[in-house]
């Protein structure tokens, strides 16, 4: 059949793949909450106002 410690290998393997992606999504997610956008400035205010007819 199978040799066990094939088997043990595999499972390990498995596990630390499942580990580092895992940290890679953590990694994203943080980053994406991290990156807001900065408040745009509010247009200045004019004394001179616009003729209109």
């Amino acid at each position: 059949m199978t040799d066990p410690e094939d088997k043990n290998w595999k499972n390990k393997a498995a596990v630390a793949g499942a580990a580092i992606g895992s940290a890679a999504l953590a990694a994203a997610v943080l980053y994406m909450t991290r990156k807001k956008p900065a408040k745009a400035e509010p247009a200045p205010i004019t004394k001179d106002v616009p003729e209109t007819d």
